[in-house]
């Protein structure tokens, strides 16, 4: 009994003790000299969203294909050709996708940038009046909003970016697309290649290819989904289950769609 009882204080001290640690860290980063140091370094660039998009995809295409070859009876050898064709096709179409997306992105921040640019030139008072209405939004007044906008616009780099955030909900911290394209791709190839090896051991029989395909599809969504969550400081486990069963989602209907196709055209399974 004064163990069992003993057991939530015990917890409660841990509990306590991690929440000190991370409040003195949240201190040390919030120093004056700590904070000056990481906001001249910028904001990071991330390309978390491209590797984890690249990856699901390539993991979902694959196993799709390879899903879609069982239900319709085909052999291995046409699921490995299919699987790979699809693998480094897709991959390469999703990566070319996402370059033009980043790229038109970029282009859409420079044009609404020289458009700013113009008008602080062209129409300064304008502008100005735009930034005293911003921040008499945010509450603002008197003496104080027209030191702000005084403040402001002294300095056009900060005036401009002020206008891009505030009007336009445009951000500083573009991706790069080249690297952007790359990540997506790497992915893509990566974990798109991994439901397809057992299909490259020929000693296995059909049934024992597609269970072990299966299984490392799965985990590979369950460890996608896991990292994702890690990153975003999300549960971790909810995240991993989340993601293996959009996959396996789209795994059944690809299987399901096959088998009913094969039997409406009465196709013999090879």
């Amino acid at each position: 009994m004064i163990a069992t009882l003993g057991e939530p204080c015990s917890t409660t001290l841990e509990t306590a003790q991690v929440k000190s640690v991370n409040k003195e860290e949240l201190i040390r980063e919030h120093h004056p000299e700590m904070i000056r140091k990481r906001l001249s370094l910028g904001p990071k660039r991330q390309n978390i969203s491209d590797a984890v998009l690249g990856g699901i995809d390539g993991c979902i295409t694959t196993f799709a294909v390879v899903s879609g070859s069982v239900g319709a009876g085909f052999p291995s050898s046409v699921a490995v050709i299919l699987g790979f064709a699809n693998l480094f096709a897709d991959g390469f179409s999703m990566a070319i996708s996402n370059y033009e997306s980043s790229k038109a992105e970029k282009e859409y921040f420079e044009s609404i940038k020289k458009s700013e640019e113009r008008h602080i030139e062209e129409v300064p008072e304008g502008e100005r009046e735009e930034i005293r209405q911003i921040f008499k939004a945010k509450g603002f007044e008197g003496e104080l909003l027209e030191k702000v906008v005084d403040t402001i616009t002294a300095d056009k780099g900060i005036w401009l970016e002020i206008m891009l955030v505030e009007e336009h909900g445009l951000s500083k911290t573009t991706q790069n697309p080249s690297i952007s394209a790359g990540v997506t791709f790497l992915a893509f190839v990566t974990v798109g290649a991994i439901p397809l090896m057992p299909y490259i051991v020929s000693s296995l029989e059909m049934n024992q290819q597609f269970l072990i395909s299966a299984f490392l599809a799965g985990t590979m969504f369950f460890l996608i989904g896991m990292l994702k969550s890690l990153a975003l400081a999300k549960p971790v486990f909810l995240s991993g289950i989340r993601t293996l069963l959009t996959g396996g989602a789209a795994a059944s209907l690809a299987y399901f769609t096959a088998y009913f196709l094969r039997e409406i055209f009465n196709i013999a399974a090879g």
